[in-house]
C-alpha cells in the first residue's frame, strides 16, 4: 500500500512535471478554474501548500516567486511539504481543522494530494494536455467521497456539472468537481 509521503512524492513529480512543460507562451493562459492564468493556478498550489503548513504552525516557505521561476516555487515548496512527511514528528503534528483533530499526513493525503491531481490537470488542460492516470482518478474519487457537503464549500470544489455522453471515468470524475471535460 502506497503511503502517503509516497504518494505526495508521485503526484507532486507529476504536478512538476507538468509545469515544466508549461511553455512560455503559455503561462497567461486561462485555465478550468474561472478567473486564473496557468501562473494563477500554480501560485494557488503553492499557497495551498503553505497553508497546511501554518495549519500545523510552520512559517511559509521561502520559495522563488512564482512570478519569477513557476518551477522552483513548487519545487522549492513541495520540498518541505515532502520531508515534513518523511520526518515522523512533523508528519503526526495534528491540528484542529475542518473535519476535527487531524494529523499533517493525514491532511495532506486527504485534501493535497487530491488538489495536485485536480490541479495538474486544469494547468494541462491550458497547455494542451489533459489525461490524468486512471489510478490518480479513483483516488481522487475516493477522497472526494470523504469529504461530503464540504467538497461543496466556498474555495473547495464548484457544483457539479453533467458529465458529456459516453463520458470516461476522468471525463466523469472532472463533472463531479465542477469542471467540463
Amino acid at each position: 500500500m502506497e503511503s502517503t509521503a509516497d504518494r505526495y512524492r508521485r503526484l507532486a513529480a507529476r504536478f512538476a512535471d507538468t509545469v515544466a512543460d508549461v511553455p512560455a507562451d503559455a503561462w497567461e493562459n486561462t485555465t478550468p478554474c474561472e478567473d486564473w492564468t496557468t501562473r494563477d493556478l500554480v501560485r494557488h498550489v503553492v499557497d495551498s501548500q503553505n497553508l497546511f503548513l501554518g495549519l500545523v504552525g510552520r512559517p511559509p516557505v521561502k520559495a522563488p516567486s512564482v512570478d519569477d521561476d513557476p518551477v522552483a516555487a513548487w519545487a522549492t515548496t513541495s520540498g518541505v511539504i515532502q520531508a515534513d512527511l518523511e520526518d515522523p514528528v512533523a508528519s503526526s503534528t495534528e491540528f484542529d481543522g475542518f473535519f476535527g483533530r487531524t494529523a499533517f499526513s493525514d491532511a495532506v493525503d486527504r485534501f493535497l494530494c487530491m488538489d495536485l491531481v485536480v490541479h495538474r490537470w486544469d494547468l494541462a488542460r491550458a497547455a494542451g494536455l489533459d489525461t490524468i492516470p486512471a489510478d490518480d482518478v479513483a483516488m481522487v474519487m475516493e477522497r472526494a467521497a470523504l469529504m461530503g457537503d464540504a467538497l461543496r464549500s466556498p474555495g473547495a470544489f464548484g457544483d457539479a456539472v453533467e458529465p458529456p455522453p459516453g463520458a470516461d471515468a476522468q471525463a466523469d470524475m472532472l463533472a463531479f468537481l465542477g469542471r467540463a471535460a
